[in-house]
């Protein structure tokens, strides 16, 4: 992690929200901003604009601040010996992240499982890791399978299963402009690529016990 990074921690519901910025790269970032408003049209000096590239400098190391925290450690950090052999499902995990073609966000649901070999995880730290993955620029695609592999490699259960689906601003907002697409991606390894798994996770991710 960036050790310029001052934090500023405010607890919300139990959540602990950290900003982290480095004050040189916010200066140079929002330097360029300045340059980027003028061009657009706009006049940097306004009164509604004088702190928008600063802002917008912050704004971009908090959403891509992925690339200063290890996934793997966080895992290893909450690995627990476990006899526990059958299927562990965390779903309805929000996702907020940056297309790397655009930078326009992307955002929606993730949904992992995974077969224990001898270890459990905090449920917590699945939440995290694609928190981490996702503040980076990225592609779904590959968000998809860095969730995957990080899981599979740390943890070595028996199988992993990531099923993330997402509404994507770039194709909301530009291009194509439809508002109502959702885009689905998935990723499996180990016991999940046998049909008969795959088809016991369908029923446990679309069966409802309430």
């Amino acid at each position: 992690m960036d050790n310029d990074f001052p934090l500023n921690e405010e607890e919300i519901d139990g959540y602990v929200k950290i900003d982290r910025y480095n004050p040189e790269k916010v200066a140079r970032i929002a330097s360029h901003y300045n340059e980027i408003l003028a061009l657009l049209g706009e006049d940097p000096e306004r009164q509604g604009l004088l702190k928008t590239p600063e802002r917008v400098a912050k704004a971009l190391q908090y959403l891509t601040h992925g690339y200063d925290v290890d996934p793997a450690a966080v895992l290893r950090d909450a690995m627990f010996e476990e006899e526990y052999s059958q299927m562990v499902v965390v779903k309805d995990i929000e996702v907020y992240s940056m297309c790397e073609h655009h930078m326009l966000p992307f955002f929606g649901k993730a949904l992992v499982a995974y077969i224990p070999n001898g270890h459990i995880v905090g449920l917590s730290k699945i939440p995290r890791v694609i928190d981490i993955y996702a503040r980076r620029l990225q592609v779904q695609e590959r968000l998809t399978n860095e969730i995957r592999d990080c899981i599979q490699d740390t943890l070595n259960p028996v199988g992993v299963a990531v099923v993330i689906e997402c509404k994507h601003l770039c194709m909301c907002m530009r291009g194509i402009q439809k508002q109502n697409s959702v885009t689905t991606t998935s990723a499996f390894t180990g016991e999940f690529a046998k049909e008969r798994t795959r088809q016991e996770f369908l029923q446990l991710i679309t069966a409802s016990l309430g």
